[in-house]
């Protein structure tokens, strides 16, 4: 497979500041994580609790029994598939310790510690073998891949011969909504974020690697490059969402 670069793999959280993607997304997500699932609800309107849910229920007909969530942050994903598909087990990785931390004590809250273990985790290099899980999910943490193909051929790779890969990401909505989805990612948003001491520069962040992920047909083109078909695209909320489901 030829390697190819992405402009959203060049997007970094802080310009002037030193380290690479890798390292620059651990520090940002360290910095909000007592914030984070406070910020997106906000930033959301709550639509993406609805995402969410809609990104699972895809894959209720496969029955998944053993399924990795990649960037699982603190967990919200894993915990919403547990309860909706109620497989054997599910594993969630993330660099961000701090976001681990807060996953955990969400996951104890449930009483879902002996379904769901939430551990550090390098989606460039997974820890586990070929074929390991019936379902890949990530939900709105492939745009802060370093580089982009290696890891999906990561969740490629671990993925059982027939299994599902689900992404949520989100994406510029189609063209009446986008004015106002403009002024509210780069005003709003980031005001908001300061006024409430947040990092502003993860706020920042967020709508320029929107801009440049590659979606739509883009997307479904590298999700076959890196070996999957039967790719499934559809968006979600005039754009702002969009979800993949695609089999090994």
């Amino acid at each position: 497979m030829t390697k190819q670069t992405y402009q959203v793999e060049e997007v970094l959280p802080y310009k002037k500041k030193s380290g690479s993607k890798k390292k620059q997304i651990m520090d940002m997500f360290d910095s909000i994580s007592e914030s984070y699932d406070t910020m997106n609800r906000a930033m959301t309107l709550g639509i993406d609790l609805s995402w969410r849910k809609r990104a699972i229920a895809s894959l209720i007909p496969f029955k998944p029994k053993f399924i990795l969530d990649v960037a699982t942050g603190t967990g919200d994903f894993a915990i919403e598939s547990f309860k909706r598909l109620r497989p054997s087990k599910i594993v969630g990785v993330d660099i961000s310790d701090k976001m681990l931390e807060i996953g955990q004590l969400k996951v104890a809250k449930e009483g879902l510690r002996n379904f769901i273990e939430l551990k550090h985790g390098d989606c460039m290099h997974l820890m586990y073998d070929d074929a390991s899980f019936d379902a890949v999910t990530i939900a709105f943490g492939i745009r802060n891949f370093e580089r982009l193909e290696k890891g999906i051929s990561e969740m490629h790779r671990v993925l059982k011969f027939g299994g599902n890969l689900v992404i949520l990401e989100l994406s510029e909505p189609n063209f009446l909504f986008k004015p106002f989805y403009r002024i509210y990612t780069k005003i709003i948003i980031p005001f908001v974020a300061c006024s409430l001491g947040h990092d502003v520069k993860a706020y920042q962040y967020l709508p320029n690697t929107i801009k440049v992920f590659p979606k739509g047909k883009e997307m479904i083109a590298i999700l076959e490059k890196c070996g999957f078909k039967e790719v499934k695209y559809r968006r979600f909320t005039f754009g702002v969402c969009s979800f993949y489901r695609a089999r090994k």
